[in-house]
């Protein structure tokens, strides 16, 4: 352990080096850091000044571990980026006197049954929604609903457990898919939603809010496959994009329902027929490498910013860049052992809009598509490339999955 003479930020959880890497990298950079993790420090260890090993589901025990950090150093603040410790953190943050959000604002956040009851509340347009905890009821509220429905666990995240259903015929196995997905959820949410189905495209709204007060960053526009579930497979994120004043209001109309007031939020909407209506509010950085995609087309560094905002200082929100990023996240054709996995094109100095190809999964690992398999088994890889416009940013991303070789043995 290593002193630091400046306070310390402490970072609970979220310390994954494929998807949470670059935002411990960024908040090192600007503070030294402190982590509470169920694990000790590993790749990151030349990051951290000092560490607990919690669970970081557990609010007592995160908080026990941050009064033990508190005990050796001072501290300026506490953040996270995983979904799973945000009660906690707010938790622990509010023990430490730092800023950070309510723990009943995080609940909200996490709940989804509460987050619809708040946004029906303040007219922030949604979609109707039902909790349940038998098929017989999630048969009565889909019908009440109308088809077509989708049915998700009250507090997951990825997607887990989340389906379309078109048909009553359909709500049996739909509904045993969605309550496996629930048996896993955290404290802060339990049963099932049946809620109407929101036709349109998937965009997420990145924003921050301190002291209250929200600004909307930039907008990510996905790419949802492997229907009826919603298995996100890529995003794009354009400097440019025109929808952000469209959508802003919408956004920050949603944070501010939840008592949301400092930090980070992942902000997700469909654009429907009678405009944009939210799906969920995430009050933490987006998965799939969101803040390093905001960070490429427009220079805004999301990270730092959610380490400023739980600091108490004022973040810098100036985009010094204007391109378009994208994320092509790599699903093998069938389920099976991987055969062969190569890309005709590598990143270098011949190709400077590849900024990066990770392979999660090797040859000879078994892979399996969703819904039975989970972002560990289900994901081979992906590729982050940038361009000067959504379309060449898209035709990139077509050149590099046509010369991909993926092979896959039953």
């Amino acid at each position: 352990m290593s002193r630091s003479t400046r306070p310390l930020l402490i970072v609970v959880g979220g310390t994954d080096p494929v998807y949470r890497g670059y935002c411990v990298e960024q908040a090192a950079a600007a503070y030294p850091i402190a982590v509470i993790d169920a694990k000790p420090p590993s790749w990151q260890q030349h990051l951290v000044v000092d560490h607990e090993v919690a669970d970081t589901h557990d609010l007592e025990a995160v908080v026990a571990a941050g009064l033990a950090l508190a005990a050796r150093h001072p501290i300026a603040g506490v953040v996270t980026w995983d979904e799973y410790t945000l009660v906690p953190t707010a938790e622990l943050a509010a023990r430490l006197g730092v800023p950070g959000n309510t723990t009943a604002a995080m609940t909200a956040c996490r709940d989804k049954a509460t987050s619809r009851r708040l946004f029906a509340e303040h007219n922030v347009p949604s979609a109707t929604s039902t909790r349940v905890d038998t098929l017989d009821q999630a048969t009565n509220a889909a019908l009440r609903t109308g088809f077509p429905v989708v049915l998700k666990p009250s507090s997951h995240a990825a997607s887990i457990g989340v389906v379309r259903v078109d048909t009553p015929e359909g709500l049996p196995t739909a509904w045993e898919f969605a309550a496996a997905g629930a048996g896993g959820q955290g404290p802060e949410g339990s049963g099932v939603l049946v809620e109407e189905y929101l036709s349109g495209p998937e965009i997420s709204v990145e924003c921050v809010t301190q002291h209250g007060v929200t600004t909307a960053l930039a907008v990510t526009r996905k790419e949802v496959a492997f229907a009826p579930y919603f298995e996100e497979v890529g995003h794009t994120v354009d400097a440019g994009d025109p929808l952000l004043p469209e959508v802003a209001a919408v956004a920050i109309q949603a944070v501010q329902a939840l008592g949301v007031t400092d930090g980070v939020q992942h902000v997700e909407m469909r654009l429907t027929p009678s405009g944009p209506r939210i799906i969920e509010v995430n009050s933490r950085i987006g998965g799939d490498l969101i803040g390093k995609l905001v960070r490429l087309a427009t220079g805004i560094d999301l990270p730092r910013i959610a380490a400023d905002v739980a600091c108490g200082q004022l973040p810098d929100l100036k985009p010094t860049a204007h391109t378009t990023a994208a994320i092509k996240i790599v699903y093998p054709p069938a389920s099976g052992v991987l055969s062969a996995r190569s890309l005709a094109v590598v990143p270098g100095s011949e190709h400077p809009w590849l900024h990066q190809v990770t392979w999660l999964r090797e040859v000879g690992e078994r892979v399996v598509l969703p819904p039975a398999g989970d972002l560990d088994t289900s994901r081979i890889g992906f590729l982050i490339v940038t361009a000067d416009s959504p379309d060449t940013t898209r035709g990139r991303l077509v050149t590099l999955t046509d010369g991909l070789t993926l092979s896959v043995t039953p």
